[in-house]
């Protein structure tokens, strides 16, 4: 996996303040909102909902503030309208780096991703520079210390899963998107729930980064994650744990 899977994974330990809560709740709003705007307000029936719902959960959303989401995207509500945009351009030591983000003002959105590349030595591209890096797959992430391995790829495999990594503390399950839904039900089935699990984007190679190329470079995706237009972002490097829990 890459390196920002496991910066992702540093923060998830970390736990998140009050601040990061907030953005956290306002991103994922939007993203509940969107998905039920395009497929519709039924969580069975539409998966990118029901993941976008189950992370609200997981970070203790209220249930009232998930239902007025919902609500607001299949319009019975009032709600801005957003628009899906992504970016895509270098960070430091030519590291990829893709923006999702979901908007209801492009020019203050895109004035914030470009500052952001400029400011920590980036450059931002135009569309499809670095996109072709990354394929997008199915994730799951587990805990070693709350998992069995071998039940744990008995049940992934048996289900359709590609393969299960050793990321260091966690154990990663990965799936074509296709397959993502019935892995995961399978999983949920046998007591392997990820709150956290989504289709991703994964990169096809990485760069390894350390020194302060790296110490810029997580500067950089934290100051693209702190907006709230910016739902994720994906790059494709690679560094040791213990520096990066030291740059964190």
């Amino acid at each position: 996996m890459s390196g920002h899977s496991k910066w992702s994974t540093i923060k998830r330990k970390k736990g998140a303040a009050d601040a990061a809560r907030g953005r956290m709740f306002t991103k994922l709003i939007k993203e509940i909102m969107v998905a039920a705007k395009i497929s519709g307000g039924d969580v069975n029936g539409n998966p990118r909902l029901r993941t976008a719902v189950d992370k609200a959960k997981a970070g203790s959303m209220p249930r009232d503030n998930i239902e007025r989401a919902i609500k607001k995207g299949v319009g019975g509500l009032e709600g801005e309208i957003y628009e899906e945009i992504t970016y895509e351009g270098y960070g430091p030591a030519g590291v990829a780096v893709m923006v999702t983000s979901l908007t209801d003002n492009r020019n203050r959105t895109t004035a914030d991703v470009r500052h952001a590349f400029t400011k920590y030595n980036g450059n931002m591209g135009t569309t499809g520079s670095v996109s072709h890096l990354f394929h997008k797959r199915g994730i799951f992430s587990f805990p070693k210390v709350k998992v069995d391995e071998d039940k744990l790829m008995e049940i992934a495999l048996d289900a359709g899963a590609d393969d299960i990594k050793d990321d260091g503390d966690y154990f990663t399950v990965v799936t074509q998107p296709s397959d993502f839904e019935n892995v995961k039900k399978k999983l949920e089935a046998a007591g392997l729930a990820d709150p956290e699990a989504e289709v991703t984007f994964v990169p096809e190679v990485t760069i390894q980064v350390s020194g302060k190329p790296a110490e810029t470079l997580l500067k950089l995706i934290e100051a693209l994650e702190e907006s709230d237009d910016v739902q994720n972002v994906f790059a494709n490097f690679d560094m040791s744990e213990e520096e990066m829990k030291s740059l964190s």
